[in-house]
């Protein structure tokens, strides 16, 4: 692959996380300072590696136990712990985790929506790296129909997968918003925001993957729909909410 595709290639793959980074940027009336989110966006990326050894290292102590009569009797039983707990949990975990690590305790904290706001920049990065390996998996050399696939798996996760990416960290956002309200039950409100988003984002793999038609396109479309709504009304509630952020 000659060094004009390669960077072309790269270029498809991150144009939904940027796309989307602008998007929700400008939604923030009291801009972050460009380092930091720089910062947390790079950082959302680089955990994006060790999630996938992670993810490949309980794949296969799965695929060890799928010969277990339980599983053999319930095959489904082994797709729902991939989509819901190999998958979908750990990138929601990390994803907080990446925020929760860089961010807390940051003077840049300073209102309710920049917990919100750090954490879809940090899904953006997850997003991001993400796109790109999705796109140069199925890639060898470069026929116009090749290039013509790349640019169409971007534009399907532009609106597909690096969208939920950033809702489903913007719903734990939310949770971790009301848990600085609520100074006695911090951790509960974090863990519910992370267990939501986890079970929307296993559940929308879950129906692509395992599902058949119109079922396999009607639930992640829902999902998407429902989480798209509440994050536009509760973007703007918590735009309105004032003071520094207590954690």
């Amino acid at each position: 692959m000659d060094i004009p595709l390669f960077l072309f290639y790269i270029m498809v793959g991150a144009l939904p996380g940027l796309a989307w980074l602008f998007y929700y940027l400008r939604k923030d009336l009291h801009p972050e300072p460009k380092r930091m989110i720089v910062k947390v966006f790079t950082y959302g990326m680089l955990i994006t590696i060790p999630v996938f050894f992670i993810q490949v290292g309980l794949s296969q102590l799965l695929q060890g136990v799928a010969d277990y009569p339980l599983f053999l009797a319930h095959p489904i039983l082994i797709d729902i712990i991939k989509w819901f707990l190999v998958i979908a949990f750990t990138e929601e975990f990390f994803k907080y985790a990446v925020v929760r690590l860089v961010v807390f305790r940051s003077e840049e904290l300073d209102e309710p929506l920049d917990l919100m706001l750090y954490l879809v920049v940090a899904a953006l990065g997850f997003a991001t790296l993400e796109n790109i390996l999705y796109i140069f998996s199925p890639l060898n050399n470069a026929p116009f129909a090749v290039i013509e696939s790349a640019v169409l798996i971007s534009f399907i996760r532009f609106i597909g997968a690096t969208f939920l990416h950033t809702l489903c960290s913007g719903l734990v956002g939310y949770f971790m918003v009301l848990s600085t309200l609520r100074s006695k039950r911090k951790p509960v409100l974090v863990a519910i925001g992370i267990i939501l988003a986890t079970l929307l984002h296993g559940l929308y793999d879950f129906s692509i993957i395992s599902l058949s038609s119109p079922i396999d396109i009607l639930i992640p479309g829902l999902i998407i729909i429902a989480l798209a709504i509440f994050m536009l009304y509760d973007f703007d509630d918590v735009k309105k909410l004032k003071g520094i952020c207590k954690l």
